[in-house]
């Protein structure tokens, strides 16, 4: 069985509810995954919009979410019992930050991407940027998910 990566508050392929975008509350969707390899020891999730007028925009990065870890809540980037490690984004925050295409630039395709790892944790600092975990997580990545929402600024 493959690793799957989904969420209830959209389907792959589907828009993204403005509740979930800088337009809106900017709440971090609920996600839920399976299918994770036996050898996995954290997980690595990032989001980002390959479809930006300056090329991919990295919206969120979290890192070293425990290997017995299957779901983020709704919100989980306010919640600091949850002790997530979120990396700098391309806004400059270490949280999510939903989407926000420019106005009348067409559909955006939002890529949550979440990679089980071989490590218990990467050793990165908080202001270490998405694109610097990726690259890391990358090297220890023992298999990947993806869910893309889409959204429209008319």
């Amino acid at each position: 069985m493959s690793m799957t990566l989904m969420s209830p508050a959209f389907a792959d392929g589907e828009p993204i509810p403005e509740k979930y975008s800088r337009l809106g509350e900017n709440l971090m969707p609920p996600l839920k995954w399976a299918g994770a390899p036996d050898r996995t020891r954290s997980f690595v999730l990032t989001v980002e919009d390959p479809d930006a007028p300056s090329g991919t925009f990295h919206h969120c990065g979290v890192f070293n979410l425990s290997g017995d870890c299957r779901k983020l809540a709704e919100s989980a980037d306010t919640q600091p019992e949850s002790g997530l490690r979120f990396s700098e984004n391309d806004f400059g925050n270490t949280r999510y930050d939903g989407p926000e295409p420019p106005k009348g630039h067409g559909q955006h395709r939002y890529r949550f991407r979440l990679q089980a790892l071989d490590v218990p944790s990467i050793p990165l600092p908080g202001a270490a940027g998405v694109k610097t975990l990726t690259d890391e997580a990358q090297k220890h990545a023992l298999a990947e998910a993806t869910l893309t929402g889409t959204f429209e600024v008319t």
